[in-house]
C-alpha cells in the first residue's frame, strides 16, 4: 500500500469525511475544533467545538454532526500524543451540529431518557436520514462507564438507547443493504454485528452473547472506529499495530493493511469517483494520509 502524506501538523486528527471537492473534514481532538483539509494541504478550522470533538458525519440538511467525548487527559512521549483520561471540567459527552460553511454550532444531544452522553464516538447516518452513533464512555484510574450505541433523529427530536451495556463501543458503521450495524469495541478488541428489524431497532441478541461475533483480534491490537466497503467487509482503525485491519461480513480471515510509524491509527474514509481514494488519520502524529484502496468503499448516504 503506498500512502501519501497529505498534511502534518494536526491535533489529533479523527473523523475523517472525504467531500465532493477533494478537501478532507476531519476533528481535531486535542485542538477542540472541527477542521478541513484542503486538496494542497492547507488546513483551515471550521469551528471551535470545545470538549473533545471525535467521530463526524454530513446529515440529510448538509450539515455536519459532531460526537463530542467531552474532553480527555493528554499525554506526549516519543514523539506520539494519546489520551490518558478525563480531565477535571468534563461534564459530560454531546451531538453538535455545525454548519460547515459558517461554522456555527448547536447541541443537539446531551442525554438519553435522563442520562448523560458520556463519550459519544464515532457516527453514521442511515438511508432515513436517522443516524447511529456509539457512546465509549469515560474512564478514570478507578473506574470505567459502560458503554452503548444509540439512535436518533437529525432534527434533535428523538434519541433512543439501541444495545448497552458494551464494552468501549468505538467505530460503527452500516452493512451495504442497510441491514446490519457493526460495531467494534476498543478494549475487547472485538467486532460486533447487529440485524435491524427497523430504524433504530436490533433483533434480539442471545443470553450469552453482546451480539454475533465476527472477530477477535489476538495479542494487544486495540480497535478505533471504522468504515464499510462496498462489498460489505468491515475496516477497522487498529491501534497498537497501527494499521487497518479488513475483516469479512462472514467472519472470515483477517487481512491488515499497515501505517508505519504511528499505532494510533484511527480513522479510515473513503471517497473519489470510484470510492477507492482512502484518507487514513495517523493521530499520535497528527498526520493525514491517502492512499489507493484495493476495494472500493462504500458510498455514503448524504457526502457523495
Amino acid at each position: 500500500m503506498k500512502l501519501t502524506k497529505v498534511c502534518e501538523g494536526l491535533d489529533f486528527p479523527e473523523g475523517p469525511i472525504a467531500m465532493a471537492d477533494g478537501s478532507v473534514i476531519l476533528v481535531e481532538i486535542r485542538r477542540k475544533t472541527l477542521s478541513r483539509v484542503c486538496p494542497d494541504g492547507r488546513i483551515e478550522v471550521i469551528a471551535e467545538l470545545g470538549g473533545g470533538p471525535n467521530g463526524a458525519a454530513v446529515g440529510p440538511d448538509g450539515m455536519i454532526y459532531v460526537c463530542n467525548n467531552g474532553g480527555f487527559i493528554w499525554t506526549q512521549e516519543g514523539g506520539i500524543t494519546r489520551p490518558i483520561g478525563t480531565p477535571e471540567d468534563y461534564t459530560s459527552g454531546s451531538i453538535q451540529r455545525v454548519d460547515p460553511d459558517t461554522g456555527a454550532f448547536e447541541t443537539i444531544y446531551d442525554s438519553c431518557d435522563g442520562q448523560p452522553l458520556r463519550g459519544p464516538n464515532d457516527i453514521v447516518f442511515d438511508v432515513d436520514g436517522g443516524f447511529y452513533f456509539t457512546d465509549l464512555g469515560k474512564s478514570t484510574a478507578e473506574y470505567v462507564h459502560h458503554g452503548a450505541f444509540y439512535y436518533a433523529a437529525a432534527d434533535g427530536s428523538s434519541i433512543r438507547r439501541v444495545h448497552a451495556p458494551m464494552i468501549t463501543p468505538n467505530g460503527i458503521g452500516l452493512s451495504p443493504d442497510g441491514k446490519t450495524v457493526h460495531v467494534a469495541e476498543t478494549r475487547t478488541s472485538r467486532v460486533w454485528s447487529f440485524d435491524l428489524v427497523a430504524p433504530g431497532q436490533i433483533a434480539p441478541v442471545p443470553f450469552n452473547m453482546p451480539g454475533r461475533l465476527l472477530t477477535t483480534l489476538p495479542d494487544f491490537q486495540l480497535l478505533d472506529s471504522l468504515a464499510v466497503q462496498a462489498d460489505g467487509h468491515v475496516c477497522v482503525a487498529t491501534l497498537m499495530r497501527g494499521g487497518i485491519s479488513v475483516v469479512p461480513p462472514d467472519g472470515g480471515d483477517v487481512t491488515f493493511h499497515e501505517v508505519p510509524g504511528d499505532p494510533y491509527i484511527t480513522n479510515i474514509c473513503f471517497g473519489g469517483g470510484d470510492m477507492r481514494d482512502a484518507w487514513i488519520t495517523a493521530s499520535g502524529t497528527g498526520c493525514l494520509y491517502h492512499t489507493r484502496w484495493p476495494t472500493a468503499g462504500l458510498r455514503l448516504n448524504f457526502n457523495g
